[in-house]
């Protein structure tokens, strides 16, 4: 199965040009999953390194297939969040992130991930720790609710929760499909005619399962403060809740004095660290046309200056 590992990387020309690549530079791909990007990268860097990370064991079996036998390529099978370590002081000239759950976790149904396929309830990247059978049947309403609502932003969080653990009384939740159910009857039938109604709280069980968003803030700055002068950093997001966390950090990054209106001078002596280069790019049509994934897919890229 892992040799079938697909992913269609979004916003591949804007993600490559973003990173303007030297050919003998040092550069990081935090999420490298089917390689596409790294493979363009490795393409331009004929004397530098690729440094590729992936937490999905699979997906580390698939690089090592397709970029391992390319001489400037470290493979590292680690969560991005552990950066610093990975480079082991080392400054680089660029790092790209697409944080998006890629086409081979989706489609792989008995990863868990999709409320298309019925499969064991998983949804973990690195195959590893706590399962969504874990949050679904272990966490308390009060859990599952805010859970749901704080990261799927599902209006319907509490009647989801508590249908949930009512149906947990009678028989543990097992399979991506029942769980789909569950969620489908917890709301009102006008709300499953707008897209499906377990979407939302498939992401959320995810975000948890994954502790996607709680490392995110930390990681920006782990890369951000990894970057040369003049290095770039270049970061995918999927949803507003991470897209938010990257916005905040980088606005954080590009900020110089911060004192009060009235100084008539700055005795701060702050000045901005970074400077914005994409200010969250979108798909094409002609991209959202060829991959339905495209469609929530956000660019933001930042240039590091001191």
């Amino acid at each position: 199965m892992a040799m079938e590992f697909s992913h269609i990387s979004v916003l591949f020309d804007e993600t490559i040009d973003s990173l303007d690549i030297k050919k003998d530079g040092l550069y990081v791909d935090c999420t490298c999953g089917g390689a596409g990007h790294s493979k363009a990268i490795l393409e331009r860097i004929p004397d530098g390194v690729l440094v590729a990370i992936d937490r999905d064991p699979d997906a580390i079996k698939v690089i090592t297939e397709r970029i391992g036998n390319m001489p400037q390529t470290e493979i590292v099978n680690d969560n991005f969040s552990n950066i610093k370590n990975i480079l082991n002081g080392r400054q680089v000239d660029g790092i790209l992130a697409d944080l998006g759950v890629s086409s081979f976790q989706l489609d792989t149904p008995e990863r868990g991930f999709s409320f298309h396929n019925d499969a064991p309830l998983d949804m973990r990247m690195s195959k590893s720790g706590k399962s969504a059978y874990d949050v679904v049947n272990g966490y308390s309403e009060q859990e599952l609710s805010n859970i749901i609502s704080r990261y799927g932003e599902e209006k319907f969080a509490r009647s989801i929760a508590k249908n949930i653990v009512k149906a947990r009384e009678n028989k543990k939740i097992e399979t991506t499909l029942e769980l789909a159910d569950l969620i489908r009857d917890s709301v009102p039938a006008k709300y499953r005619r707008e897209g499906h109604p377990a979407r939302k709280t498939f992401q959320a069980i995810r975000i948890e399962v994954n502790d996607e968003l709680s490392m995110l803030g930390n990681a920006v700055e782990d890369m951000f403060y990894s970057l040369k002068v003049g290095g770039r950093l270049s970061i995918i997001t999927f949803h507003s809740l991470e897209d938010r966390t990257v916005k905040e950090k980088f606005k954080q990054f590009t900020a110089g004095c911060t004192c009060p209106k009235d100084f008539p001078v700055c005795v701060c002596g702050k000045t901005p660290e970074g400077k914005i280069v994409n200010k969250g790019l979108t798909a094409k049509q002609t991209e959202l046309d060829m991959n339905n994934r495209s469609r929530s897919a956000k660019l933001r890229t930042i240039e590091r200056l001191k």
